[in-house]
């Protein structure tokens, strides 16, 4: 206004006013429902702040935590990404990546996000103390598929069997480690103990196609071909 006091400008000047308030007042609702644990109150209103503050930062981080109390993590890693390239040096958008693609079973790419946390810090505690975990869970895996590739049935047993132990707390490790064993005993002729295992992981998982390809396979062993 004081560089060009016309009109136009004014009208301008006010609307930008009127709007900033109304952020403003959005704001310090959102933060309120945050902090009274109303999370999709506040992905609402964070919503509508989002909309024209589109770059900022700390609201996306904020409104990836209401994300992650609402169970819906995909959208929660992608504001957490926006703002991991919105913000400089900011480990903590990468370490929560980390973390919920570790949570979800995807150590893959839980180990490639925790990776870019240590690259701006290769100091961070919690980065650190995840990317070992990560990296070890990773190795096993990894060990283990490569034994089911040679037909080293057993020797693949024994590697998922370390895997249950390696995370004994994120149950979809131990489904998917159970899932692979069943194929190596079902591979390996054990048909009793196949359909057994397999039986177990379709309970968790009534549609694990892998699951029932391999007690499939497990029941025509056993000549059970109604099963």
């Amino acid at each position: 206004l004081k560089s060009n006091p016309s009109n136009n400008e004014e009208k301008e000047a006010q609307t930008q006013l009127t709007k900033s308030d109304e952020l403003q007042r959005l704001h310090s609702q959102a933060l309120s429902a945050y902090q009274q644990e109303d999370y999709e109150a506040a992905i609402s209103l964070l919503d509508e702040i989002l909309a024209v503050c589109v770059w900022d930062a700390e609201l996306r981080e904020l409104r990836a935590e209401c994300y992650i109390k609402e169970g819906e993590p995909s959208k929660a890693i992608s504001d957490l990404k926006a703002a991991a390239k919105l913000k400089n040096d900011n480990t903590e958008a990468f370490y929560k990546i980390s973390k919920i693609y570790y949570q979800l079973g995807d150590h893959e790419l839980s180990l490639s996000e925790v990776r870019e946390c240590l690259k701006l810090d290769q100091d961070h505690k919690q980065c650190f103390s995840l990317y070992k975990q990560v990296k070890k869970l990773n190795k096993q895996i990894e060990s283990a598929e490569e034994f089911i590739r040679e037909g080293r049935y057993e020797d693949a047993m024994n590697k998922y069997d370390s895997v249950m132990k390696t995370e004994p707390e994120v149950p979809v490790y131990a489904t998917r480690a159970k899932e692979r064993i069943c194929h190596c005993l079902s591979k390996n002729q054990q048909a009793t103990e196949a359909i057994k295992l397999c039986t177990e992981v379709l309970q968790l998982e009534p549609t694990n196609v892998n699951a029932l390809k391999d007690r499939a396979e497990a029941y025509l062993l056993e000549d059970m071909y109604e099963e």
